[in-house]
């Protein structure tokens, strides 16, 4: 075997994982199918500005050993993200604050204002055992919230009505009766100054890296070249879909450049209503206090998936679920090759999270 491993993807997992193999010594081949390294937090420079090419990625934490981790290979910002919601012609500061409900309701003006108020309209409805996301979303913060900025948003980004939507979608929605706009209430956040694709240049420095490569095109191959396997593709896609396909959601991305110095006055606007197709839009320059008379503005739609375009989101429901435990055992069945990130583990995870799950597998895999 000419590599004690092989990594497929060159993701955040796949990067992490690589980056502490080459450390200890042994001799690591990463591949990835796209013609970039990064995966989907991979940044590209147009107009001397890092666009997120597939979405917004903040990295945010409260694991000191993790954010202390990721700041080896890149200096993080200060950016707090502070998006804002536009219903209509109404604008709104997210998450649900002070600040969202004294515009909603005029007569609000204290945390137990809003309080009673969600009360009321939550106590209006009766609701006691959430039978859909509707209903479990007004139980959390009531019907006129819930009408403005979830119901179109929500509808747009699964392309289904609420009503017909699965409660356990929407666990909790995060409402908070304080004046603050930052969205997470992690103690750590900020962007990677530079781009994401640097840190993890970074990460893979000294480390054989081939693009444009496809590991189930050439399977027996790649098999046959490393002792062991890390695989963070789709685990059902690497099982030729033996048991049926897993579900997930897609997105598509309309970018691009205008003149203007500033277009719309925040890094990332939420559009909650039904009057556009996109549920956000996103101005990558306010990521890094950017000046300049250009600006790159990236239109997000949300999309249906299938086997040629990208898979974003995981759907958890009970059904993939059951269908994930099938292939989950067997992957635990292949010989030297084990599966992780988003894809292999079939979960949605925020970037310190993958981080961990990266590090954690070091430890279990190499002595």
């Amino acid at each position: 075997m000419k590599y004690d491993y092989l990594i497929v993807g060159a993701g955040l997992f796949g990067a992490v994982f690589a980056h502490e193999a080459h450390k200890k010594g042994k001799n690591v081949l990463v591949i990835d199918k796209r013609d970039h390294i990064a995966g989907n937090i991979y940044t590209e420079n147009i107009e001397g500005i890092n666009v997120h090419k597939y979405g917004a990625h903040i990295f945010h934490t409260d694991d000191k050993e993790i954010w202390n981790y990721i700041n080896q290979f890149a200096e993080f910002n200060r950016y707090t993200n502070s998006p804002i919601a536009r219903f209509g012609k109404e604008i709104y500061n997210l998450p649900f604050n002070m600040n969202t409900f004294t515009k909603i309701w005029p007569d609000i003006f204290t945390p137990s204002d809003a309080m009673k108020k969600i009360e009321e309209e939550k106590a209006e409805l009766k609701i006691i055992e959430p039978q859909n996301l509707e209903e479990q979303a007004i139980s959390l913060v009531g019907k006129t919230i819930y009408e403005k900025l979830v119901k179109g948003y929500t509808e747009k980004q699964w392309n289904r009505p609420c009503k017909e939507l699965p409660a356990f979608i929407i666990k909790r929605l995060p409402v908070r009766f304080t004046y603050d706009n930052n969205y997470f209430t992690d103690r750590y956040q900020g962007i990677a100054i530079g781009g994401y694709t640097k840190m993890i240049e970074k990460m893979l420095e000294g480390i054989e890296v081939r693009l444009n490569c496809d590991f189930l095109e050439n399977r027996e191959y790649y098999k046959n070249i490393a002792s062991k396997i890390i695989y963070t593709g789709k685990i059902d896609e690497y099982f030729d879909y033996q048991y049926g396909e897993l579900e997930y959601r897609s997105l598509y991305f309309d970018t691009k450049i205008f003149d203007v110095e500033n277009y719309q006055g925040n890094a990332v606007i939420n559009y909650t209503g039904s009057e556009v197709k996109y549920t956000r839009v996103i101005e990558h320059k306010h990521f890094e206090f950017l000046t300049g008379s250009k600006s790159v503005v990236t239109f997000e739609y949300p999309d249906d998936w299938n086997r040629e375009k990208e898979a974003y989101y995981t759907i958890n429901d009970e059904k993939n679920n059951h269908l994930y435990q099938l292939y989950d055992k067997l992957g635990k069945e292949e010989k030297n090759i084990v599966f992780g990130g988003r894809l292999g583990l079939y979960q949605y995870y925020d970037m310190d999270d993958i981080i961990k799950l990266s590090l954690e597998m070091v430890t279990k895999e190499i002595k």
